[in-house]
């Protein structure tokens, strides 16, 4: 729905291009017309299913890690010559416009409001279709050019896709005075979720299934701009709602299994999975399912084992895993409960007790975050007692599992799981075990039961005390840090 600004600030609308404004993919357009130029001779094996692909599901990870590293492709090719190509690429990318486009443009051309193409294409080869349009600004990626006219394999700026685009985003409106809350952001994306995040009026169009999954849980309006819509609704005329937006339930019962069908071992072709154990999960009834921490892949690997059992799991985690890519979308879709260890409130423990009343299934990691440096090599797992306050206050039984392997997928030191790892992906071995006998008399006590009963499931390896290596010390370390393990090997579980 396009309402005018209460505020005096029209704001500004941000679209996104890609399933977005056009009913598939700009890259097989521009594709055809490199062809065409001569600029590009190489057949890619498979190159139409990636788009077929691309047209059904939306963005993957993989794809746009090979988009990332297009800048260094082109790097010595004439910037004129692709400008060329994308002039010559206008009438196609046009004809790939969704039918209510226009209507939506003009609603928001009537209040007074910028519209803004947002989109990880480059910058060069989506200005024709920009001005064609009449769009008042272009936030996209954007080459750096050498002094003769040829890209030099750079990135100027940020790579406008996910927390990038807002980045870019926000840059542009702070350059024209432009008030984020008052702006509208349309996208099809689970990846630009930041960005719709951040506007007061976020609009999902043509949604991937995890982006379907994120508009339920927030109550995003699912815009329709097809032709369906079209025949269905007549003309968009900016001011309500199609009739053929999603209808899901915003329950979270609902959403997680919704959830269960996209955990599945063939949505992650970068890990392989060893699982075993999962019949120790009460078919029915409360549990608190607690699991080692070695990566912000561990939220994903006990997806994949929880979904054998056809029950919905509410996640229990600090802000940062809800913050990470793709995981941070898992966990809040399964009916996250976000932590914030900041503020020491109980609010977080008391939600989980009253999933539990209700008979839901909570899954916890005690030791709350994933232990840097040397700590993240010690044999003896260390917990806080978040999980043995929260089993002495329901008495539901504490379910440990053991995550092995997960860091090979995501290390502490990356900032995105290793996603093109396709030939020979890490195992990634689950063990779920019996429910750990506690006494509810100390949950200092009660925290050392459960992490000796996660300790139990782990491979023999892990018992064994070594010195690791530099190597392995630097990937145990969050991106750009300094550190050598800091407070994580003397914090006193329970205290912070």
């Amino acid at each position: 729905m396009v309402m005018a600004s209460s505020t005096t600030s029209p704001g500004a609308a941000f679209f996104d291009l890609d399933r977005t404004l056009l009913a598939g993919a700009s890259a097989e357009v521009f594709s055809h017309a490199m062809k065409a130029a001569g600029l590009v001779s190489l057949r890619v094996p498979g190159e139409s299913l990636l788009y077929k692909v691309f047209n059904t599901i939306g963005e993957t990870l993989p794809a746009m890690a090979l988009a990332r590293q297009a800048a260094t492709l082109s790097k010595g090719r004439s910037r004129v010559a692709m400008q060329n190509v994308a002039e010559s690429a206008v009438d196609g990318l046009i004809g790939l416009l969704q039918p209510l486009v226009a209507d939506v443009f003009a609603s928001h051309r009537a209040a007074g409001r910028p519209i803004v193409l947002a989109t990880t294409t480059p910058y060069d080869l989506v200005k024709p279709l920009a001005d064609r349009l009449g769009l008042d600004g272009i936030v996209a990626t954007r080459y750096g050019v050498n002094a003769d006219g040829t890209y030099d394999g750079t990135i100027v700026g940020p790579f406008v896709w996910s927390a990038g685009k807002l980045a870019a985003v926000r840059e542009w409106a702070e350059q024209h005075d432009v008030d984020l809350a008052d702006s509208y952001a349309y996208s099809d994306s689970v990846y630009d979720t930041p960005l719709l995040a951040a506007v007061g009026h976020p609009h999902v169009v043509n949604p991937d299934p995890r982006l379907k999954l994120m508009a339920a849980a927030r109550r995003w309006p699912v815009l329709n701009l097809s032709k369906a819509a079209q025949a269905s609704t007549g003309a968009y005329d900016g001011t309500k709602e199609t009739t053929s937006m999603l209808k899901i339930p915003v329950i979270n019962l609902e959403i997680q299994r919704l959830a269960l069908n996209f955990t599945h071992p063939l949505l992650f072709p970068y890990a392989r999975f060893d699982i075993d154990g999962t019949d120790s999960i009460p078919s029915s009834g409360p549990a608190i399912l607690v699991g080692n921490h070695r990566s912000y892949f561990d939220v994903a690997a006990m997806a994949v084992a929880f979904a054998r059992t056809g029950r919905t799991v509410r996640f229990l985690g600090k802000k940062e895993v809800f913050d990470a890519p793709v995981i941070g979308q898992i966990a809040a879709a399964m009916g996250g409960i976000r932590v914030d260890r900041g503020t020491g409130s109980d609010e977080p423990l008391q939600a989980a007790a009253e999933a539990l009343e209700q008979g839901d299934i909570v899954s916890i990691m005690p030791q709350g975050t994933i232990p840097r440096g040397r700590a993240f090599f010690d044999p003896v797992l260390k917990g806080r007692w978040g999980a043995a306050r929260l089993a002495a206050m329901t008495r539901a039984p504490v379910i440990p599992v053991g995550l092995w392997g997960t860091e090979k997928v995501w290390p502490r030191s990356a900032r995105l799981p290793a996603v093109l790892n396709l030939v020979d992906p890490p195992m990634v071995r689950v063990r779920v075990g019996s429910a750990v006998p506690l006494k509810y008399a100390s949950a200092e006590a009660d925290t050392k039961r459960i992490m000796k009963a996660l300790m139990d499931l782990l491979p023999p390896e892990s018992r064994v005390k070594r010195e690791p290596s530099a190597e392995e010390l630097a990937a145990a370390m969050p991106p750009g840090s300094r550190s050598k393990g800091g407070h994580e090997s003397t914090r006193r579980p329970g205290t912070d």
